[in-house]
């Protein structure tokens, strides 16, 4: 009987299968997700700050909702359909998500730690409401903690976002196939985010 086994991740459109276990092991069995996708994958933009699940900067979608990659294990998402903020952007074309423009137009970030936790809570919010009230927005951000108070931006950012192109949501395919996937009745996780 052998002691590895394998975890198989989409993250942004790309299947990789990852031994756990085992002298080769590329995944240890406590690894979290903000782990695995910043030291295995090198998917950088994914922050980790607290490491406790309180500030929001490891916010990555699981299939299309928002979670905390910091208090998920890899080996629990099998299967799993996840982007990171590296999977906003067109993949064929490069060009930025219109939530990243966005926010470069009205210089929503100042040193910018916390940025790629709060796009990807903003783009869960936009794949469950293509037209939510500001309140929702308020919402949907308040896990995201920013020490820079670059907040106002922010709102003003995710605003101009939807009053400029409604139904932003589901527009590059890593979105769409972790909407997809979500809509399917994909069981929530520990980790999600309220």
């Amino acid at each position: 009987m052998s002691d590895t086994s394998t975890v198989d991740l989409c993250v942004n459109g790309q299947v990789h299968t990852l031994t756990v276990g085992g002298t080769r092991a590329e995944v240890d069995v406590t690894d979290t997700l903000a782990h695995t996708l910043r030291e295995t994958l090198g998917l950088t933009g994914t922050k980790v700050s607290c490491d406790r699940g309180a500030c929001g900067c490891c916010t990555v979608l699981v299939d299309g909702e928002a979670m905390l990659s910091c208090m998920l294990l890899t080996v629990e998402l099998d299967g799993r359909h996840i982007v990171t903020v590296e999977g906003l952007a067109d993949p064929q074309t490069g060009a930025l998500d219109p939530l990243q423009q966005s926010f470069i137009d009205h210089t929503a970030f100042q040193c910018g730690y916390c940025t790629p936790g709060i796009l990807m809570s903003a783009k869960a919010l936009l794949l469950s409401n293509p037209r939510p009230s500001a309140d929702d927005v308020r919402e949907a951000l308040s896990g995201n903690f920013c020490r820079c108070i670059s907040h106002y931006h922010v709102l003003e950012a995710v605003n101009a976002t939807i009053t400029a192109a409604p139904g932003v949501a589901a527009r590059w395919p890593a979105v769409e196939a972790s909407a997809g996937a979500a809509a399917e009745g994909t069981a929530p996780d520990p980790g999600r985010r309220p």
